[in-house]
């Protein structure tokens, strides 16, 4: 997970009252040591559909000190979460979870409207 300290301009960022998406038990309890270890609590987690890989668009998650304007930003259990609105058309009834396993530990997404991925899982396509 990368932090970032993100732009603003001069639309605010819209709260939302429904989740694009949500983050499993694990998840939260992962960003919310990360931010503990690195000194950001308060910060947002952003999480961004971005152009990457073999199927064409993959997952960009980072924590900024503030949101981009026009960010859909909603809170679950204390973590600030916010995304784009062209993000968020693509992350919509998806779950995050955290795993570790034998291939390493990282945040995996299930995202119904995916259509396919890539075989190492870092790209999908709608």
């Amino acid at each position: 997970m990368q932090t970032t300290a993100a732009q603003t301009h001069s639309q605010p960022a819209k709260s939302s009252t429904s989740a694009a998406f949500r983050l499993t038990e694990r998840a939260l309890a992962q960003v919310k040591e990360i931010m503990h270890a690195q000194g950001m609590e308060g910060h947002a987690l952003t999480v961004r559909v971005v152009p990457s890989g073999c199927s064409g668009f993959g997952y960009d998650l980072n924590l900024s000190r503030e949101t981009r304007a026009g960010d859909v930003v909603w809170e679950q259990e204390g973590v600030k979460i916010a995304t784009d609105e062209m993000s968020q058309q693509y992350l919509m009834g998806s779950e995050v979870d955290y795993v570790s396993g034998l291939q390493g530990a990282g945040f995996k997404f299930h995202n119904p409207n995916a259509k396919s991925s890539c075989g190492c899982g870092n790209s999908f396509s709608a």
